[in-house]
């Protein structure tokens, strides 16, 4: 039995999250169905991040068992010939069979989109967080300081009785948010891991600060506070992509 690795490329816009629900459209029942019609097997995938529906991924990572003999570079072409055109695969490569893309997975890098200029676009709107008034960048990073480090992130957690993360402690390395071209602005977050929509939620919480709605400060004790009723709105999912896992 093979252990393949693939990198993985998705529009989540018409997804409900990753992982398979019955009933729904999720790009793990896509990814699964694929590979059943050129393997002829029926094979779970196991992924580095569960993504929520709506959340776009630029290189998602996952891993499954196979005994077809089908080498990496024609998994690729089938597979893109098979899924739908908002998935896709970018890279196959045959690995050891103890690699497991969740738990061997060393980091993750997120991103987050947000359009801020008064008027709206056309386009685009599924894609990235419009918001009109003028957001002070200055004031957001000052913010995200409080954030980076190793903390109790339950400010931060999705209050959700369905898979509940045990430990709130996670480990912020980096926090950086930039104006990019044509009203953008950029936001990345890298962590080993993060709990349930986490920068969703600390997205929502550094457009206040920008927003002046609170003081960069205020962070610190929503941090200390451990009560998600005290950090900001859950940022909308379509501005969120999954960027880069590291290895």
């Amino acid at each position: 039995m093979r252990n393949l690795k693939l990198v993985l490329e998705y529009d989540g816009f018409k997804f409900h999250g990753w992982q398979y629900q019955a009933g729904v459209r999720t790009v793990q029942a896509t990814l699964e169905e694929a590979i059943t019609r050129l393997t002829g097997e029926a094979r779970r995938v196991t992924a580095a991040s569960r993504t929520d529906a709506g959340v776009h991924a630029l290189e998602q990572v996952v891993n499954f068992q196979t005994g077809s003999r089908h080498s990496p570079e024609v998994f690729v072409r089938a597979l893109n010939a098979i899924l739908p055109r908002d998935a896709a695969v970018v890279s196959c490569d045959e690995v050891d069979p103890k690699f497991n893309a969740r738990h061997r997975a060393k980091g993750k890098i997120y991103r987050y989109l947000i359009y801020n200029r008064v008027e709206r676009r056309a386009f685009g709107h599924n894609y990235s967080w419009h918001i009109p008034e003028p957001l002070e960048v200055d004031a957001m990073r000052e913010a995200g300081r409080h954030l980076i480090g190793t903390h109790d992130f339950s400010s931060f957690q999705a209050q959700s009785r369905e898979d509940p993360d045990k430990d709130p402690v996670r480990e912020i390395k980096r926090i950086e948010i930039n104006r990019a071209a044509q009203g953008y602005i950029c936001s990345e977050f890298e962590a080993k891991s993060f709990l349930k929509q986490m920068v969703r939620n600390m997205m929502g919480t550094l457009v206040m600060a920008g927003r002046g709605k609170i003081e960069p400060g205020a962070v610190k004790q929503i941090l200390e506070g451990r009560n998600r009723k005290l950090a900001g709105p859950t940022a909308p999912a379509g501005g969120l992509y999954l960027e880069k896992v590291f290895y």
